[in-house]
This record gives structure tokens, sequence and C-alpha cells, in this order.
């Protein structure tokens, strides 16, 4: 079904992805005619899905977050979300095994084989805690009641923005906080969390997220200890019929809304033309020469197509990677971070995935388990420290590991029309935090290198889970490191996320959603603001949206959004390939 009429303008959306899924549908709801093209078979881009020998797995993302924004983003098309998605509750959230050491004296030993749930009961969660640690479950209370504070001042001030007029972001009760921001943004999540906790299990517990942000809690601002309001507060949701449910949601939308998807089209360069230079008039030459430094360098016309094929546009966004799209896409002449730019700045993490379907249950694993190590700096060091070369001979790689593991046929069981294993088996998804090296998995001894690796984790889980012959259980698996990422992906340096979520490369820091050069180019996905994971890249999209419309508020648009708003937009420039 088109809605769209022939005058509107043509917009060619480049991937498939959440972020380009998400822009998409939300310009043609606008009116704009639009073609996502997509090089795989399928949509979806890192938040996969992989059927193998009668088991299913997600191939990317697993947790359900900040439910908030998946339920704007369906609200702006006037849907809810739980008509798309079948959400259930996970109780415990999720399970975490800290390591044993046989040589430690009794106590510590008994300290290190604690299994730890996480539960939906908050104040049940603060007893275990302070069972753990004596006074820390206040203490963590504490900690997740500033954190619930923290992401509301995110959703309300900073994520939404475009970050064209700062201080629209900033009212009275941004003001009050100044003092208690500054400080957020001027030390590390680790810091912030060690003065607040003393158990090191429960700094741990406080720190992980900072994997969901492409980093390490040593790296990250504090400011992100709004990640522990996610899963201590709200508890933690799960979309039956797997993650791949959203996908497949957003999809369905996409075509309802007009949206043209092309599979298979394998976009190989964006085309640019030279800018037509405007009238100068009168100007004096200081005016003309401010002028000239903002003028656009170029217009986008379309996309260039492998097989030659040019698909015309008026508008240009790239859901891509943005290294690639910077790098590899744009003509040299109209890049706004050109390759040797990105040495100054931080892929982040990649990961090492082990998709296994295992003979029997696993009762002793969640849905959602993590394994810590005790060396819990030394795992972010190996992964992200400097100096790491990329012969997985001498690379720095952590065992053990602080990895985690889903299983999502504790969930998706026998109940469903398709479960995610076969009757008596389970799958499961073993991410391992690791380097970011495009060559990690890249040829055959590499990749034999990894599936060795790959058995380690296994047994780690399997002896700290307390499972018998985990590894020798496994029917069919699949080993995925950064090379995958690469080259399915094009990511920049097989980075498994985006870019990580360093201080200088988070909100208004962090590459913006329009080219300077090209203004009619604009950006979605996890390169760009507001930053990585399904929840920002569905924010990323809303953001393509409010610079076409001129909008420079901090808060979401209203729902729904009226069919055919782009037509009344106050920047037609933007819709037609014209610089402002």
């Amino acid at each position: 079904m088109t809605h769209a009429p022939p005058e509107m303008p043509h917009v060619v959306v480049v991937g498939g992805g959440i972020g380009g899924l998400a822009t998409a549908t939300l310009l043609a709801r606008g009116g704009a005619r639009v073609t996502l093209l997509e090089r795989h078979d399928h949509v979806g881009g890192r938040a996969g899905t992989l059927e193998l020998d009668g088991f299913r797995f997600d191939t990317g993302p697993s947790w359900y977050f900040m439910p908030e924004v998946f339920e704007h983003w369906f609200a702006l098309l006037g849907e809810r979300v739980e008509d798309h998605l079948d959400l259930v509750p996970l109780d415990p959230s999720y399970r975490v095994f800290f390591e044993g050491s046989p040589s430690s004296e009794q106590a510590d030993a008994t300290r290190a084989r604690t299994v730890l749930d996480v539960t939906r009961d908050a104040d049940a969660n603060w007893a275990r805690f302070d069972a753990l640690s004596p006074g820390d479950g206040e203490r963590v209370r504490a900690y997740a009641a500033e954190s619930s504070e923290a992401y509301r001042l995110a959703l309300d001030h900073f994520l939404y923005t475009t970050f064209e007029r700062p201080d629209r972001a900033i009212d009275g009760s941004v003001l009050r906080r100044l003092p208690r921001l500054a400080a957020l943004l001027g030390r590390s999540l680790a810091d912030r969390v060690e003065r607040r906790v003393e158990d090191p299990r429960l700094r741990q517990l406080l720190g992980y997220h900072a994997v969901f942000l492409g980093s390490s809690p040593y790296r990250v601002p504090a400011l992100y200890s709004l990640m522990s309001h996610l899963d201590l507060v709200e508890g933690v949701r799960f979309p039956r019929g797997g993650m791949y449910t959203i996908v497949e949601a957003m999809e369905k939308l996409a075509r309802s809304e007009g949206v043209t998807i092309r599979t298979g089209s394998d976009v190989v360069g964006i085309e640019v033309t030279p800018a037509v230079p405007g009238p100068d008039g009168g100007a004096s030459p200081r005016a003309r020469t401010v002028r000239s430094r903002r003028r656009a360098r170029g217009v986008a016309t379309g996309v260039r197509l492998r097989d030659g094929e040019v698909v015309p546009a008026d508008v240009v966004v790239s859901g891509a990677d943005l290294h690639h799209t910077q790098t590899a896409l744009l003509p040299s002449a109209y890049v706004d971070l050109p390759a040797a730019s990105w040495e100054d700045r931080g892929p982040g993490i990649s990961a090492l995935l082990v998709l296994a379907g295992v003979r029997g249950e696993l009762p002793e694993l969640a849905h959602h388990s993590l394994f810590f190590t005790e060396d819990w700096r030394g795992n972010f060091e190996d992964v992200l420290g400097q100096g790491a070369s990329s012969d997985v001979g001498t690379l720095r790689v952590p065992t053990p590991a602080s990895l985690y593991v889903s299983r999502t046929s504790a969930t998706d069981d026998a109940s469903l029309d398709h479960p995610a294993a076969p009757p008596g088996h389970e799958n499961l998804f073993v991410l391992v935090p690791f380097p970011a090296d495009p060559a990690l998995g890249g040829d055959a001894p590499s990749q034999a290198a990894l599936e060795d690796l790959a058995d380690g984790y296994l047994d780690q889980v399997g002896a700290w889970a307390g499972i018998d012959d985990l590894r020798g259980r496994v029917v069919t698996r699949r080993v995925l490191g950064p090379a995958h990422f690469a080259t399915e992906f094009s990511s920049w340096r097989g980075t498994a996320l985006g870019m990580e979520h360093t201080l200088a490369q988070s909100a208004m820091f962090r590459p913006p959603g329009r080219s300077r050069a090209v203004p009619n180019l604009y950006f979605a996905g996890a390169g760009t603001a507001p930053g990585v994971g399904l929840p920002m890249c569905l924010i990323s999209a809303e953001l393509v949206v409010k610079r076409l419309l001129g909008e420079t508020s901090s808060r979401p648009l209203p729902t729904p959004l009226r069919r055919g708003f782009l037509a009344a937009s106050r920047r037609p420039d933007r819709l037609r390939g014209g610089a402002s």
C-alpha cells in the first residue's frame, strides 16, 4: 500500500538494520516515497536470526531494554507495542555466576563461588545484596534510585535532541542538577560504583552494563549509571519468539506505510554532485567568507548498486556503519570524517559468539546468565588494551572471561509453535567480549583458533554453573568472531556493537545524524547519536525526522504522527536536496 503522492520527495535508505527500518517507516508515514535497500536477503542487520539444525538463535541483541522507547516508536505509527510483541517478564531477570578459585582460602572460595539471582522483586534483591555484604543492600537501593533519576533526565533532555539547539535541552530541572551532572560526566562508571558499594561482586553487577555500550566501566562516563534503572527497577522482559520478532513487526509496519524494501541490493556508493553556489549579492567580504564556510559542498542525488544501477533520490539516509559510509560509500571530497580522523576514535569491543544446540535440559542457567571473573579490570584491559596483535596466538584475549549466556529456550519452549530448540534440547548464545580486530576469524587458521577458544569458554560455563560435560552435549554449533561483523555488516574494525560510549563519543560529541558537507544526507543507527543498542537506533530514526522538520526540542515527537506530516514541513529545502 502506497500513501505518498508522486510529487513528494524520494528518500533512499541504505541498510535495513533497525535504524534504517525505523527511519524508512517514519518518513513514509510523513508522505515521502521511500525505498530501502538492503544487501542481504533479509532485513534486521545485526539483529538477526539463524536456523541451525532445528535450533533457532538470535544472532545479535538479546536484551529487551528501555521499553518506553519501543512503546513510543510504535505509538508514532498509531500502534501499540503489545499488539505486535508478546512480552514476557523474566524472573529471575538474570543469574550471575562469580568465579571460583580452589586455591583460595575457604572464606574467599565461598565468596567466589556465589551464584546470585536478580529477580523482579526489588526488596528481595536489596536483602540478597545485604546478605552478601552488610550495608550494601541499602547502598544499592539508593544507587538504583539515583539511576532512575539519571535515566529520566536522559530521556527528557538528551536522548531525543539533535543538539542543534543545546539550550533547548536545558531547563530549570537540568540547571539544578548541573553540579551532579558534571560529576557524572567527569568520572568513570567504575569510579562512581566503587565510591558507593563495598563488595566487588556488587560493583560488577552495577558496572557490566558498559558492555552494552560497547565499552568498559573504566571508560564510560558515570552518567551511564542510568542503565541500572533498567534491570534493578524496571525488570527485564523478552519478546516470545525471539528478538527477531521486533524486526518482523517493524518490517510489516514499514510495508504497510508504503516503504519499498529491496533486499539483495548492495549499495557501493552515494552519488554526490557539487553544490551550486548561491549569489553573494552585496554582502561584505567577511559575510561572503562566513557564508562560504557554511555552504554545502555537495548534494546527494542517489546511490549506486554493485550491479551498476543508480537509484535516484532527493534525500539519502545511510543506516550503514558510519565508518563504512564515510570512508567507502561517499566520494572523498564530501566526507566529514576522513579515514585519518578515525585513528583518534575508539571502536569499542567486538565479540566472540558461540551459538550452540545442546542435548538435554539446562536448568542451571537462567534465560540471561552472566559470568564474572575475579580479574574484572584485567578482562577489560585484555579486550580494549593497546598493542593487541591480530595474531590470535599472541592476542590478549580473556581466559577465563567475563561473559554472557542467553538460553532463550527457557522462554521460547515447547509451548510455542516454533520453539527455540527441538524437544529435549536447549539453545545457548554465548557472547564473549573480544578485541575489535577484523582479522580474527578472517581465515581458516584464525577461525580454528577461535573454535579452540570457544571450547574453553563452553568448559568455563559448564564448570562454573555445575553442568556436567556441557561441551560434550553440544550437537551443533557455530562460532563467529570479529571478521563476521566486518564482512557481513561492514563494521568498523569488526566491532560488534558500534562506536563505544566514552565521554568524547557520547551525546553532543558523538557524530551527528546529518552530513555537514552534503546537507540532504542523513545518518541513522549505532554510529551516530544517541548511540548503540536497539532503543538508541530507534531514537536515531526519530532524530532524522526532527532534522527534516527543523524541530530542535529535546522532547520526543507527539504521537501519533499525522500521515503526510512532511508536506507541511517548514524546511522544504531539506526534503529536496537543497542546502540550508
